[in-house]
């Protein structure tokens, strides 16, 4: 957690000024017992009534003096720990965004949502009492016993036993609690997972009348936290009652003790003071032990929130990048290979073909066939194994993230739409964009007949996720944000399969008369839309298997032919 603690530095000041005010505070704390012993031995003994009414009156303003400087404490220490907070979830969401595909196929989406919010706020909590408790009580602590052998050595020999004691319990406490409270997180990402996959999965999940079994899977990961918290109470229900035990002993042990020393001379003010000074360093103790409540969880939470913090991501910018040449849009592949994480296989392998500006070229093969990850490397979405992706001359890998994807419209397998109205949707692709554009680039996606039904026109609103649109209003309106870029690489993955035929052919014919400057890749698995493309690449368990017209491959290329047969009739082949 002290790594975290860097991110400190911009409240070194307020912290600063808290901890001030803290000893201050805490001084006056050790000071009240002492004046209290003087007002029973010298005003009430004496009966000296002045003496009560100005030691008194002194206390007061002592007391009230801690009082302000225990609230302005807490203000600057609640300051600190919700900036700390602020710059973590910065922090984090921009590591999180520099993540290539890799890194967030390892960690998880459920974790990672974890680790941002509810992980952030264990560390913000435990912060605050960091700065206000684990100063103040060892300076408690440590001033107590110093006063407490100022009025009474002996007396002091009791503390002695005592806090040995205390500590053992605590110890025993963090051992087995810090374990448990790693394992929290642990299970709060489980639950987020489950959650999560319910909320998305909603309409497959009651499709398939599968709600009881969701409940039920929901209710197991539920019972498995609740369970660890349970036993983290339990541990701490023996731990609290144990503590408090300790001091309430202590106490009697005290007054027993002290009435034998009064006996032999010591006062009873210096007894009260001693009372005081015991209760002071148990109290400190006291919140030694309510931080051991948290810390361990903000400990682990710190650890997990370090673990995404310290990732370096597998995708990063060159160090001398370099820029592309006056050739614009020209795509090729040498020799590229590339396989996911932990797969046995390559997902693509031997790949080598040239994309030209102004050409559209498709790609077609079966199910897993490594469509989708051919046109991922482009974007650079992963790093090829072996090989080179080269886009206008330059391998992708030299250059800057922002300089290649501001050369692409990228249209996803699964389309997204963010929550917004229509017109912010497609502006997503080009802020700058004009209403004429926007109006323009829905015309060539085919998009303006359901809008104009919308009363709101572009000012519709589009729910979460696009949940309000069909699928392929969806994919129209993702194709619209695409080319509203005017990209000088346009790449369709699969992205007319929501479409009927007449729309895919209509969009299709719009696409190639608009986009004679931009070179296109079209993946799909229709032999009708991708047969009137300028290339045609046929992938097989990630190789080509063919590359040519329509024509060409129908003659030379079995996979090719098996996959039109499939979808054509014989009349339609001819």
């Amino acid at each position: 957690m002290l790594k975290l603690f860097r991110f400190l530095k911009p409240y070194t000041i307020p912290i600063i000024f808290t901890l001030i005010l803290i000893f201050i505070q805490t001084m006056s704390d050790l000071y009240l017992p002492t004046l209290m012993a003087e007002i029973v031995n010298n005003g009430i003994t004496k009966g000296d009534t002045d003496f009560i009414i100005k030691t008194g009156g002194f206390m007061l303003l002592i007391t009230f003096g801690g009082m302000i400087c225990a609230v302005i404490a807490s203000f600057f220490a609640s300051q600190a720990s919700v900036g700390l907070g602020r710059i973590l979830r910065n922090k984090t969401f921009s590591k999180v965004e520099s993540f290539s595909l890799n890194e967030f196929d390892k960690m998880g989406t459920a974790t990672l949502i974890t680790r941002t919010t509810n992980d952030i706020i264990q560390v913000q909590m435990v912060t605050v009492m960091i700065i206000r408790m684990m100063v103040a009580a060892p300076m408690m602590c440590i001033g107590g016993i110093i006063m407490a052998l100022s009025k009474d050595k002996q007396l002091s020999l009791v503390l002695l036993v005592a806090l040995p004691i205390l500590a053992l319990f605590i110890g025993i406490a963090a051992k087995f609690g810090l374990p448990l409270f790693r394992s929290i997180q642990v299970k709060i990402d489980n639950m987020n997972l489950v959650l999560r996959e319910y909320l998305t999965g909603i309409r497959v999940i009651r499709a398939f009348n599968r709600t009881e079994h969701e409940n039920e899977r929901f209710k197991k990961t539920n019972e498995d936290l609740t369970n660890n918290y349970i036993k983290v109470n339990r541990l701490m229900a023996f731990l609290m009652p144990t503590v408090m035990l300790i001091m309430n002993l202590t106490t009697i042990a005290i007054l027993w003790f002290g009435g034998m020393r009064i006996e032999n001379g010591m006062d009873v003010g210096s007894l009260i003071a001693f009372t005081q000074y015991a209760m002071q360093i148990m109290f400190s103790v006291l919140m030694v032990t309510m931080m051991f409540i948290m810390v361990p969880r903000a400990q682990a939470a710190a650890i997990r929130i370090n673990e995404v913090l310290e990732i370096n991501p597998d995708i990063v910018d060159p160090i001398n990048p370099k820029s592309t040449n006056d050739i614009k849009g020209v795509v090729e592949f040498k020799d590229v290979s590339f396989s996911y994480h932990g797969a046995e296989q390559p997902a693509i392998s031997n790949i080598n073909f040239v994309a030209k500006s102004g050409e559209v070229t498709a790609i077609i093969g079966g199910t897993g066939s490594g469509k989708s990850t051919l046109v991922n490397l482009i974007t650079r979405f992963y790093d090829v194994d072996n090989g080179s992706v080269l886009v206008d001359g330059v391998d992708v890998r030299n250059l800057t993230q922002k300089e290649l994807r501001n050369k692409i419209g990228f249209v996803p397998q699964k389309s997204v739409l963010f929550s917004g109205t229509i017109k912010e949707n497609i502006k997503f692709g080009n802020q700058d964009a004009t209403d004429y554009e926007v109006i323009k680039a829905l015309e060539i996606a085919q998009a303006t007949d359901f809008i104009q039904e919308k009363e709101e026109g572009l000012e519709h609103m589009i729910s979460e996720g696009g949940t309000n649109v069909s699928g392929g209003q969806k994919q129209r309106l993702s194709i619209a944000r695409a080319i509203i870029r005017k990209p000088e690489i346009l790449v369709l993955d699969d992205s007319f399969s929501a479409l009927d035929f007449k729309t895919d052919a209509k969009l299709r014919k719009a696409l190639k008369k608009e986009a004679t400057n931009s070179t296109v890749f079209i993946i799909s698995q229709r032999v009708s839309t991708v047969m009137d493309a300028d290339r045609i690449i046929v992938l097989d368990n990630g190789k080509i298997e063919g590359i040519g017209i329509h024509k060409e491959l129908l003659e030379n290329c079995p996979v090719y032919k098996e996959i039109v047969s499939s979808q054509l009739s014989a009349e339609e082949l001819l």
